[in-house]
């Protein structure tokens, strides 16, 4: 493992260690209670081993995820990775990566959240993107041997202060929502999507490889490799954040007035533990740790966003020049970022819920063709049906259209009802699959 690996793996890390990645892990360690490590290691799950998977599957065809989907089908595949790259990019992530700056920046120090200082700290956050992602080559010296040191130095520091602090006292009463494992595990796993990293990782897993292409590396099995490694170096340092910072949450004391109270007046529950951790463990100086974790963690997702967005609609839309690009995201990003945190989540609850499945089912079927010979329609079963029970269960959900045969399938209690129905699908598709002979078996371009 070279060094290039190394700072590969670490821009990989800071590129998926966002806004979500700090906010979610200590919300869910205080309402998980007793049930912290199944809820916590479900959270890695979706938060960590579905975004390396994702990473290292988009290594497999020298197209990436582009030449990958549209062997299930074309149509299929732009439609889905536009509406992935909007998703994690300038409708959602990027504007959140701002609006949690702020919130856990500028508010705890100057005690506003008034649109007029939001306006300005957005402006000036966005102008630091735009300068970080107008020439994407340098974006991965930037940030991988800058900005990720700095970021695990300080993170690091608030960590180890609040196992000091906090580490001996009692886990927190657990939510009503956890009432055994199995819920408890559900609930980590859902809100595993909120930190929006597996389906990132289908945006970011291009970057990857071509800065390991940049090394000089073209060999398909060396790629792969190298992919792979920089993806464990994330993993790693993701995990361990993951459940420190859940560990720390599980066993902050915060009484059901404060909650409310919190709740009552629109604050981030998760940003208001963070800042507690922070001002407890260093006084006045935990509110500019924390602001400087934040920032950090915040600047080089949206950089890695802003960049993959702006190179995937570049290819698809040439005429459009890769910098004019850079500028549209950004400024649509900067808009929406002034809406606020906690609206920007809640509007994307219901997207999440319906794009997280079929990434998910698309990301498995890819890697099980990998290794099984497979022919498109396989594929398309499974992912065709995943998508109409998603988009009816969040209709359903939110009480659009009342769908009264979504409550009736399996695992719909936590959330999981597209799982068993991805799998029966799924064998459904390879018999179907067996009995066209039409069809060609699927083959990944390699270089």
């Amino acid at each position: 493992m070279n060094k290039n690996t190394w700072i590969i793996g670490f821009t990989l890390f800071a590129m998926f260690f966002g806004a979500g990645n700090l906010i979610f892990p200590p919300n869910l360690g205080l309402d998980s209670g007793q049930y912290f490590w199944p809820a916590i290691l479900a959270f890695a799950l979706t938060g960590i081993g579905l975004p390396l998977l994702g990473v290292v599957v988009g290594a497999l065809d020298k197209q990436g995820y582009i030449g990958s989907l549209n062997k299930i089908s074309p149509k299929f595949s732009v439609i889905f990775l536009i509406i992935i790259y909007l998703t994690i990019g300038p409708l959602f992530a990027i504007p959140r990566t701002a609006s949690t700056s702020f919130e856990m920046t500028i508010t705890p120090i100057t005690h506003t959240n008034s649109a007029l200082a939001l306006l300005i700290f957005t402006v000036i956050y966005f102008l630091i993107v735009l300068y970080l992602c107008i020439n994407p080559n340098k974006m991965i010296n930037r940030i991988g041997s800058l900005l990720t040191p700095l970021l695990l130095i300080t993170i690091l520091a608030m960590i180890i202060k609040g196992f000091v602090d906090y580490g001996s006292n009692a886990h927190s009463q657990s939510a009503e929502a956890f009432t055994s494992n199995f819920s408890g595990f559900s609930q980590g796993f859902t809100n595993g999507y909120l930190t929006m990293d597996a389906i990132a990782a289908i945006a970011f897993s291009m970057i990857v490889v071509n800065a390991v292409k940049s090394t000089g590396i073209s060999h398909a099995n060396q790629i792969f490799k190298q992919t792979l490694l920089a993806g464990i170096i994330a993993a790693i340092a993701l995990m361990f954040i993951y459940i420190s910072l859940g560990f720390i949450g599980n066993h902050m004391a915060v009484p059901q007035e404060k909650i409310a109270s919190l709740t009552a007046n629109d604050q981030n529950i998760g940003t208001y533990l963070l800042t507690t951790m922070a001002s407890t463990g260093f006084g006045t100086f935990g509110k500019y740790l924390l602001g400087i974790i934040v920032a950090l963690a915040c600047l080089t997702t949206a950089c890695g966003l802003i960049v993959s967005v702006s190179e995937y609609f570049n290819r698809i839309f040439p005429k459009i020049s890769y910098k004019l690009y850079v500028i549209i995201f950004t400024l649509i990003s900067f808009i929406l970022a002034n809406q606020g945190l906690n609206s920007v989540i809640t509007m994307s609850v219901p997207v999440l819920s319906i794009v997280y499945p079929i990434a998910i089912t698309s990301v498995l079927l890819i890697l099980i063709a990998r290794f099984v010979p497979t022919k498109p329609i396989a594929q398309q079963i499974p992912v065709a049906v995943v998508a109409i029970v998603s988009i009816l269960s969040v209709i359903h959900t939110q009480g659009w259209i009342n769908i009264s045969i979504i409550d009736s399938l399996p695992l719909k209690d936590y959330s999981l009802e597209w799982f068993p129905i991805a799998v029966i699908t799924t064998i459904i598709g390879y018999l179907v699959s067996l009995m066209l002979k039409n069809q060609q078996t699927i083959v990944y371009e390699k270089e």
